[in-house]
């Protein structure tokens, strides 16, 4: 079975990093990993072809060669996953389609012209795919309760993909997250019992990458790393061993739960294994609103104490933001700058609180009759508000747009990014040393261009980077690259605020005939 892989294409988005990735010449931030998973759990007599359309097209070659095409996409990846399916079908082609946005909206997918939909999660619903294949059947839906044993997931084909076209690599250790936030599809998706893999399997898994050549950095894709303690701890003492031996070829990142701070140990051995930056659920700093979306575990101690904890034991702080809770008070977002420049937290992801489909926010407004269906789908950061808040979604709008433009301020970025590096914990890797390459003396000799010569920004850079070789040098490169973010956050700032702006006044405009129709 000649089976052609698609995974669509990302719109531009606060981790596209874009005019980041160009610097190093590199096209996309993060590979496929459900794709080349799916390809690891289908009969491997098969044969696979994978293309990413964040890198290129398919090719006409391709299409012909094809039996069969599987797709799997986020809500993100709407618009092009839909085109996708279109497309394989106007060439009388088999299509198969699962993963995170079809599982959650599965009619849109089979309206699109699907031929099977392959839903929940593939260590169950694959076999059964197969299954139908062997039978005849042309078409079908596959789903399950149950939840799979990870142990038994084998080895991504990471051989598949075109490794220098990406940043970093993706690898998962866990699903599921034992936490019950209102607004999180995890949960429904992957449930509240986390699932872990095993040492060893991970292992092996890195082991691939190391053969492969890879030796760049490794985002551990875990909802919430720390989800299950026990596990991680084991697996973090086997990965320490394993990094020291191979003199320490990945940096890690991964998302976890504040909670992290609570514990030392942990973050320890996380930074001896060479993690360097952790993605926390933050949301807001209004406790009545963490109340109202049950987002308990970060009430539970002062969230700017936790993040100086993390910050201390050498893990460099991201963090999500989100506004339009409801019952939320006027100048939400004001708080949340203030929060970000207390806590020194350099990447804050912010964006207006969307309902995702089968949430328990998304049937509490549906109930309420509050979900707004006209709206724009795409679930992303230029996105507005998608159901009718419990303040004028027009406030909401305008303090969104304010404060992103506040918070990417080249001159505020440069400054929060200080004040943290300034406090980091140093790497305590010993990491072989290597010659930079031309490609990376070359970025950041147009990142101290950009930001130390030509941009009002120069004597900033300068200060900041003199600060921190004199009080902080251990940290210097690791600095350098995320000031290296403000060139993505210069142009992105701007799509979202011309994308918020032009949703307002569409909605506005909407509203305006609504009116109209009622009076008449």
């Amino acid at each position: 079975m000649r089976t052609l892989l698609i995974y669509p294409v990302f719109p531009p988005t606060f981790w596209s990093y874009n005019k980041i990735l160009e610097l190093v010449d590199r096209q996309v931030l993060l590979p496929p990993l459900g794709l080349i998973t799916v390809a690891a759990i289908l009969p491997q007599t098969w044969e696979f072809k994978l293309v990413d359309r964040n890198i290129r097209p398919v090719t006409e070659e391709e299409w012909d060669w094809a039996d069969i095409v599987i797709l799997s996409a986020m809500i993100v990846q709407k618009q092009d996953l839909l085109e996708q399916i279109r497309e394989a079908k106007r060439r009388h082609k088999l299509v198969a389609v699962g993963g995170p946005y079809p599982t959650s909206v599965p009619d849109e997918i089979e309206a699109a012209g699907a031929d099977f939909l392959i839903l929940d999660e593939g260590e169950i619903t694959l076999p059964m795919f197969v299954q139908a294949l062997q039978k005849g059947e042309k078409s079908g839906i596959f789903r399950t309760a149950e939840k799979p044993d990870v142990t038994e997931t084998p080895i991504p084909r990471y051989d598949l993909l075109e490794l220098d076209a990406y940043d970093s690599m993706s690898v998962q250790f866990s699903r599921g997250c034992p936490f019950q936030c209102e607004f999180c599809d995890i949960i429904v998706l992957y449930g509240r019992k986390p699932r872990t893999k095993n040492p060893a399997q991970l292992l092996k898994e890195l082991d691939c990458l190391y053969e492969l050549g890879w030796r760049r950095g490794i985002f551990m894709v875990d909802d919430n790393f720390i989800g299950n303690k026990r596990n991680v701890k084991l697996l973090l003492k086997e990965l320490k061993i394993w990094q020291a031996e191979h003199q320490y070829p990945f940096q890690f990142n991964t998302e976890a739960s504040v909670d992290l701070a609570a514990d030392s140990e942990l973050m320890e051995l996380m930074v001896a294994c060479n993690f360097d930056a952790v993605f926390l659920g933050i949301e807001t700093p209004d406790e009545e609103s963490l109340h109202l979306t049950k987002k308990y575990q970060n009430t539970r101690s002062s969230l700017a104490e936790t993040v100086d904890k993390i910050i201390r034991s050498g893990l460099r702080p991201m963090a999500g933001f989100i506004i339009g809770f409801d019952g939320e008070k006027k100048e939400a977002s004001s708080r949340i700058i203030s929060f970000v420049e207390q806590a020194a937290i350099p990447t804050a992801m912010f964006g207006m609180l969307q309902a995702l489909p089968n949430t328990a926010l998304w049937h509490r407004l549906e109930k309420e009759g509050r979900l707004r269906v006209n709206g724009k789908q795409d679930i992303n950061q230029s996105t507005l508000i998608n159901f009718v808040p419990t303040r004028p979604i027009e406030d909401i709008a305008q303090e969104y747009i304010e404060a992103f433009w506040t918070l990417y301020d080249p001159h505020n970025f440069l400054d929060r990014t200080y004040r943290c590096f300034l406090k980091l914990g140093a790497p305590q890797c010993k990491t072989p040393f290597k010659l930079p390459s031309w490609i990376d003396l070359r970025a950041l000799s147009i990142i101290i261009w950009r930001q130390g010569f030509k941009r009002n920004t120069r004597w900033k850079f300068w200060h900041h980077l003199w600060g921190i070789l004199r009080h902080n040098p251990a940290v210097w490169e690791h600095y350098l690259t995320v000031c290296a973010h403000n060139e993505h956050f210069l142009e992105y700032r701007q799509i979202v605020r011309d994308e918020i702006e032009k949703q307002l006044a569409e909605f506005q405009r909407q509203e305006v005939l609504v009116t109209g129709l009622t009076h008449a």
